[in-house]
């Protein structure tokens, strides 16, 4: 399909090039009679030469002597037979033609001014070469490509941009069965499979298929994978191009490249167009800094009107992928339009069971593997971060020269993603003293609170940025959050600088993190959520538009600077309260939580089961309060000191 017709004029401008190459080549020559290699030569020597009978024959251009000697005979003043030039003096020599003709010197004579014109012409021709050579590449930056030259890696190829295409013997090999964890995404895209395999059969009830369709969703969760899988199983000749590539600095250029891309697609139709990345030329027009941009304007009147140019038998649906959809113009989400929306969200447990599958199945695998318990660790992993998962996992056993993949490489890989890597560093014993303080707060608090997640390990490792951290893993897919669970999230993440209040009497940087993790918590719970009584069901957020997306940067503030100094006292008391709630279980259980501090120094790292043992049975005073049912999808919640 990307094939275009040949086209015998660029074949013509190369040969036409290649044509002056070769008229300069010869004007130099012509320029230099005889090919014999020439010296200058002063004119006494000149003279001298004449006097000895070694010149064979002279030719004069006005006061230029080009001359060629004898053949060198033997003896010790000979010389060899060569070319030479040498100049007349301004005053003349009369008695020099009588001195060549007594030498018996063939004399030869032309105009001091022939062969100029090739000099003069010699420079216009390389110029006008260079412009037939500029002019054959870049044509294609004009619409029309300046009478349609073009051609495979022809200079029409600007004009078209990278666009990829396969043809029906040619269709993707990715199938919807490759497409894991987005089972409710293939069930509304794959309805279109029919229309595309058999469009006459909807055409004769009025029937048109929705042309427009739009994946959003976060980013590696397979938009683009989706788009390839529905037209493997179609068939159907597939186009993909990103919008980024339709902005060019040259105005029209986007609008003519999505004018090829629709007349490719229909000529070809059934087909699919992919538009990937379409927020960067959808976004809102005349809005953010500066006002508009023409070329990504132009560019996105032009995708609109093609929409609307489909006609009804026409089977070409277009397919385009954004991760910000909240900053699309209106115009591309109306009907007729993008009117059709499909989320991608981030897998569930049982969806990322079936990626790792998938993404499996050429992986060697030791017996011990369960990829139940690595999706089960990893919540809040993209389709495409489970991918990667795997790739660092064979690499890692590969590093070891092991021929299958064990269950330590995806739980060491795991860590690495998370946390970075491992870091060789240097700490002083009384920094390690209180980085093991930090980290055992965050754990004793996680552990003796009730309705928490699970524990996975703690550990006071560096990796990454961070210099050690707490891990947690949920139990159940949580897909709404409670005050409650909030509340106990807060004293875990306050638990570290609470455990330095209570065991050094003082508090470090460490914290850092952990408190503006935890004033964004409440800042939501309290802005966001209404959980609190003294601001009530308000919403007091601040603006998260970014004016550079495609939104104004001045907004008005729709509430009042008391009702700000409500929310930031009651954003205070959810913290002050975490916290005191953290150092009072901390006293509670001082005796465990050292002992956890002691293990935690020794070993570096405790996983759940070693964190049971040291911390002992749980019991909170009070009694206990059950935790929430309540489903909210996240990453493994963590806690980082330092």
């Amino acid at each position: 399909m990307d094939e275009t017709p040949k086209d015998w004029r660029p074949q013509f401008i190369k040969w036409a090039i290649m044509a002056l190459a070769v008229i300069a080549i010869l004007s130099l020559s012509r320029l230099l009679p005889g090919t014999e290699t020439r010296t200058t030569r002063s004119y006494t020597d000149f003279k001298a030469l004449v006097a000895a009978g070694q010149v064979e024959s002279v030719l004069f251009r006005g006061d230029r002597i080009e001359g060629i000697l004898r053949v060198a005979s033997a003896g010790p003043n000979s010389v060899p037979a060569t070319g030479f030039v040498s100049y007349l003096p301004p005053t003349g020599d009369p008695a020099l033609l009588d001195a060549l003709q007594a030498a018996g010197a063939e004399v030869q004579s032309r105009p001091a001014d022939e062969g100029s014109w090739l000099v003069s012409l010699l420079p216009w021709l390389l110029i006008v070469g260079f412009w037939i050579f500029m002019w054959s590449r870049m044509s294609g930056m004009m619409p029309g490509g300046l009478g349609g030259l073009g051609g495979r890696g022809g200079p029409g190829d600007f004009m078209r941009g990278r666009m990829k295409t396969v043809n029906k013997a040619e269709t993707p090999k990715i199938r919807f069965a490759d497409v894991a964890g987005q089972e409710n995404a293939k069930a509304e895209v794959s309805e279109l499979l029919e229309f595309l395999r058999d469009a006459e059969r909807y055409q004769r009830l009025g029937a048109e298929v929705p042309h427009g369709i739009l994946l959003q969703g976060p980013p590696g969760t397979g938009k683009t994978m989706l788009a390839r899988a529905l037209a493997g199983e179609a068939g159907v000749p597939f186009f993909h191009m990103s919008a980024s590539e339709f902005i060019e600095m040259f105005v029209g250029v986007g609008a003519s490249r999505v004018r090829n891309l629709f007349d490719e697609a229909k000529k070809a139709a059934p087909a699919i167009i992919f538009i990937d990345e379409l927020d960067s030329v959808g976004r809102v027009r005349g809005a953010g800094l500066g006002g508009g941009h023409d070329e990504r304007e132009q560019t996105l009147n032009q995708i609109l009107a093609e929409m609307d140019g489909f006609e009804g038998h026409e089977a070409v649906v277009v397919l385009a992928a954004t991760n910000r959809p909240d900053v699309l113009d209106p115009a591309l989400l109306r009907p007729g339009r993008f009117d059709r929306h499909v989320t991608l969200e981030l897998p569930d447990l049982k969806g990322r069971e079936a990626i790792l599958k998938v993404h499996c199945r050429n992986v060697p695998l030791a017996d011990k593997v369960d990829l139940h318990s690595v999706a089960a660790g990893t919540p809040g992993f993209s389709g495409a971060d489970l991918k990667n998962l795997v790739n660092e996992a064979a690499m890692a056993a590969a590093r070891e020269s092991l021929t299958k993949v064990a269950p330590r490489h995806f739980e060491e890989m795991r860590d690495r993603i998370i946390m970075g890597a491992v870091r060789s560093l240097a700490i002083h014993p009384d920094e390690l003293h209180r980085l093991a303080v930090h980290e055992s707060g965050h754990t004793a608090v996680a552990y003796f609170l009730p309705g928490t997640d699970p524990l996975h390990k703690v550990t006071i490792i560096p990796r990454g940025r961070s210099l050690g951290g707490t891990h947690q893993l949920p139990e159940i897919e949580r897909h709404t959050l409670s005050e409650e669970y909030l509340s106990d999230r807060l004293a875990v993440i306050l638990g570290g600088r609470a455990a330095e209040k209570v065991f050094l009497g003082s508090v470090s940087s460490g914290a850092d993190e952990d408190i503006r993790m935890a004033t964004q918590i409440a800042r939501s719970m309290v802005g966001r959520w209404g959980m609190s009584e003294d601001v009530g069901p308000v919403d007091v957020r601040e603006s998260d538009s970014h004016p550079f997306l495609g939104r104004e940067m001045a907004q008005p503030r729709h509430f009042s600077e008391a009702t700000a100094a409500l929310a930031d006292g009651a954003v205070r008391k959810y913290l002050v309260d975490a916290e005191e709630r953290a150092v009072a279980l901390l006293k509670e259980n001082e005796t465990k939580v050292a002992r956890l501090i002691a293990d935690l120094e020794e070993k570096e790292t405790l996983d759940r089961n070693e964190i049971a043992v040291s911390l002992g049975p749980k019991e909170v005073a009070g009694g206990t309060r059950d935790g929430p049912k309540s489903k909210k999808s996240a990453r493994i919640n963590e806690t980082h000191g330092g």
